[in-house]
């Protein structure tokens, strides 16, 4: 019985918990995704009925983001964020029209960076 007790300790072996999700994807270019870019991009936009998809691709490219080569991947991100419920379509559809912050995301937000 005693040979039990030393295989006890070994899960503890594992670090602390792993980052968040995205960090399990092979790391593209260093720096926050384009969901973030998106989400940083809408909630710092103060307008009240929300972010046109242009204006989006404004920010991302006033932010050193290449949108011209991932306008696929922009749209996507946008898509994604509306299905999680991240942020609210006001107008449009699909990847078109205009997108603000949730309200309950709008409270987490603030506190990242």
């Amino acid at each position: 019985s005693s040979m039990t007790v030393s295989l006890a300790p070994a899960p503890a072996a594992a670090p602390a918990k792993p980052a968040k999700k995205k960090a399990a994807k092979p790391a593209k270019k260093a720096g926050p995704s384009v969901g973030d870019l998106i989400l940083k991009a809408v909630s710092a936009s103060k307008e009240r009925s929300g972010v046109s998809l242009a204006a989006l691709k404004k920010a991302l490219a006033a932010g050193g983001y290449d949108v011209d080569k991932n306008k696929a991947r922009v749209k996507t991100a946008v898509k994604k964020l509306v299905l999680k419920g991240t942020l609210v379509q006001t107008k449009g559809t699909g990847a078109s029209g205009s997108f603000k912050m949730s309200k309950k995301t709008e409270t987490k937000i603030c506190c990242f960076h």
